[in-house]
């Protein structure tokens, strides 16, 4: 397997990189569901969609398996793989809501609870999910199944 960790296809990269002797490697792929464990090559901790970009091209230029994580709830694991790269989509969790027009604007890494919070201070309520701490963008693809 071929992985250029601090190759140029990275150092445009803005986010935080996490590799399996970082500190923090442990507790950056577990998921809610604690029966998957599986270990990536490198979790990338997008703080925008270019950093997204920057990763995915960095996978596939070293023929990665991809992963990608919204907001951890992930049932099925399918937010983790073994020797990949893993697109964290965690920190980015910024939701704009425009009451005038019933819209709601939500980053990958939003939770159900934060949604249901900003769209409830401005009377608007959206009937899905039911668990607070589910991802927005799983739970919109069908729960990451």
């Amino acid at each position: 397997m071929l992985l250029v960790m601090n190759g140029s296809g990275l150092a445009s990269f803005k986010g935080t990189l996490i590799r399996p002797d970082d500190p923090a490697y442990d507790e950056a792929r577990q998921l809610w569901n604690g029966a998957i464990d599986r270990r990536p090559a490198l979790i990338a901790c997008c703080t925008d969609e270019g950093d997204a970009a920057v990763a995915l091209a960095h996978a596939l230029e070293a023929g990665l398996p991809v992963a990608v994580r919204g907001g951890g709830h992930n049932v099925s694991g399918s937010a983790l793989c073994d020797g990949g790269v893993v697109i964290d989509f965690s920190d980015m969790r910024r939701i704009e809501v425009d009451p005038a027009r019933r819209r709601v604007k939500v980053q990958p890494g939003a939770l159900w609870g934060e949604f249901d919070a900003a769209t409830q201070a401005h009377g608007l309520a959206a009937p899905a999910g039911v668990v607070s701490r589910t991802g927005v963008a799983g739970l919109t693809v069908g729960g990451g199944f």
